[in-house]
């Protein structure tokens, strides 16, 4: 049974005193939902962050990581350093990564393998934009991202493998992404896996939803049979907004 997983991304959010007070937040919550909870603190606050949590049911993970071990890599982080402070599952592909830091297909299946060669869990991101969703090509521009990047691996790989679909044409435009729309890409996502690697495979794999999700529309997105949980960006720096997210399970 595939499991269900609420990951909060504070992207370039909170410096250290914050983080902490933000982790001090999270652990007086209480939990109530089965789901698997992570959150994605800044690099500098990722060790603090871990050794706050480590008694913990919150898992920290990484907002990103390179694909090369080491090097004259200016400013970047490798799959071994962020091992070595016991971070253990990485956010790759995020929509912000690609449009200001332009990722590509090619660069995020680099990225994919070094994080799998060094056994770390991966949250795999992709999604389009308003004039594909306006087109209708929402259909191939998110096949093309999964297979450009994912489908050179083995069925195996995908026990390491989360999918977290950001309709970004949801995110910051005014624009809503129903609940229905989300079962439809997801349970399209989920056909596209089975197609190359089996219905078994398919259904084992989680597919996160990242458009905006939010406490009053969580239950309802979360309830959608091919909905496994959210990769959560501005609700997830509030506590409380986060747990009934957590809880909308």
């Amino acid at each position: 049974m595939r499991k269900q997983i609420v990951a909060g991304n504070w992207k370039m959010n909170n410096d250290l005193a914050e983080t902490l007070a933000l982790l001090t937040d999270l652990q007086k919550q209480t939990q109530t939902s089965n789901a698997e909870v992570m959150v994605a603190p800044a690099f500098t606050n990722l060790y603090k962050a871990f050794e706050a949590l480590k008694d913990s049911n919150i898992e920290v993970i990484a907002q990103n990581m390179h694909y090369a071990e080491n090097g004259a890599y200016t400013g970047e982080i490798s799959a071994s350093m962020l091992k070595s402070i016991g971070i253990n599952t990485v956010i790759l592909g995020h929509s912000e990564r690609r449009e200001y830091f332009n990722e590509t297909d090619e660069s995020l299946a680099k990225k994919v393998d070094a994080a799998l060669e060094k056994g770390m869990r991966i949250i795999f991101c992709f999604g389009e934009e308003l004039a594909d969703r306006k087109s209708g090509n929402e259909g191939t521009v998110v096949e093309n991202q999964i297979k450009n990047a994912l489908f050179h691996l083995s069925a195996a790989a995908f026990q390491n493998i989360i999918l977290a679909y950001e309709p970004v044409w949801a995110i910051g435009t005014g624009e809503t992404a129903s609940p229905e729309q989300a079962q439809d890409m997801h349970a399209f996502i989920r056909k596209t896996l089975a197609n190359k690697y089996g219905a078994d495979i398919a259904e084992e794999v989680s597919i996160l939803y990242g458009g905006s999700c939010k406490p009053g529309n969580a239950q309802e997105i979360f309830s959608k049979p091919d909905v496994d949980g959210g990769l959560i960006g501005g609700a997830s720096l509030k506590a409380e907004d986060f747990y009934a997210i957590v809880n909308a399970f």
